[in-house]
């Protein structure tokens, strides 16, 4: 007894579709499967299932492949990263790329002592002091001129061994000492004078007072004649910190200086600047001392 096929077409097999009929082969009542068909159908999926994993693995390639961007301009955004950049600080915490740098009160260096202070008063200037702490050695070279040295004096009775209007001026001040060193060149001779006070300020007054007929007197001994006793000399007045410091200089020949003897100002000016450099020194010394200490 045979049936007929009811309600349409007869249905077609989809091996994605569930529930569907599998096709047998029509050539016959035989119930064999078709063979053909099925290994068509096979193939047919494998092939939709590669074509599904290289999608995926396209997907999956340009999401690592992104992620590695990521990560290169991540790492390339902060150039001063030291020790191990994979390594997170302990806090787990990673500083933000605006925050604050830290800030540090502002310091300074003490400003340098002045040399000046220590030549300025009788409590500072504690250096040791003697003719030979000021003038030592045998001779004194200044530029290409050699100048020897010659007699030598110290006094704490500053009046003493001043002429002219200067005892007067030193005493009103209150000299305390009067140190006196001769040098001479060819027939020229100087006597440098230094008078030491208490304070820079007496020292000033000194050298304010002084006039042209100021001087120290002229020392002479130790192979130099007496010298400027009773004829004209060049002179000069100066202080720095606590001390005033003269020049007599004239011929020992006893002969008067005009303003044609170049030699004589020469000499004079010379020991005047050695003098300076000499009580500057003293005070450098002592400021270095200071600031070492």
């Amino acid at each position: 007894m045979s049936y007929g096929q009811q309600g349409g077409p007869p249905s077609q097999w989809d091996p994605w579709k569930p529930n569907s009929q599998q096709p047998w082969n029509n050539g016959g009542d035989s119930q064999t499967p078709d063979w053909a068909a099925l290994a068509e159908a096979s193939e047919t999926r494998n092939k939709r299932r590669r074509l599904l994993f290289i999608g995926g693995g396209v997907i999956a390639t340009v999401a690592i492949g992104t992620a590695v961007a990521m990560a290169v301009v991540s790492a390339n955004g902060d150039d001063k990263a030291s020790g191990n950049p994979g390594t997170a600080p302990a806090s787990g915490a990673i500083p933000s790329s605006s925050a604050t740098a830290p800030s540090f009160a502002p310091t300074s260096a003490p400003p340098p002592l002045d040399p000046k202070e220590f030549v300025s008063s009788k409590t500072k200037d504690t250096a040791p002091l003697g003719v030979q702490t000021l003038f030592p050695g045998t001779q004194l070279t200044m530029g290409s001129t050699v100048y020897k040295k010659g007699a030598t004096a110290d006094t704490k009775n500053c009046a003493s061994a001043a002429a002219g209007s200067l005892p007067k001026v030193l005493t009103a001040s209150k000299c305390t000492r009067l140190l006196r060193v001769t040098y001479t060149k060819g027939g020229v001779a100087v006597t440098v004078g230094v008078a030491v006070f208490d304070t820079e300020a007496q020292a000033t007054k000194a050298k304010g007072q002084a006039d042209n007929k100021s001087l120290v007197q002229a020392l002479a001994g130790k192979g130099v004649k007496p010298f400027c006793n009773s004829a004209t000399c060049r002179t000069t007045t100066n202080s720095y910190g606590r001390y005033a410091y003269f020049t007599t200089t004239g011929f020992t020949n006893g002969k008067d200086v005009t303003k044609a003897d170049t030699q004589v100002f020469k000499a004079g000016d010379d020991l005047a600047e050695f003098t300076f450099s000499q009580i500057r020194r003293r005070g450098e010394a002592q400021a270095s001392a200071a600031a070492a200490g």
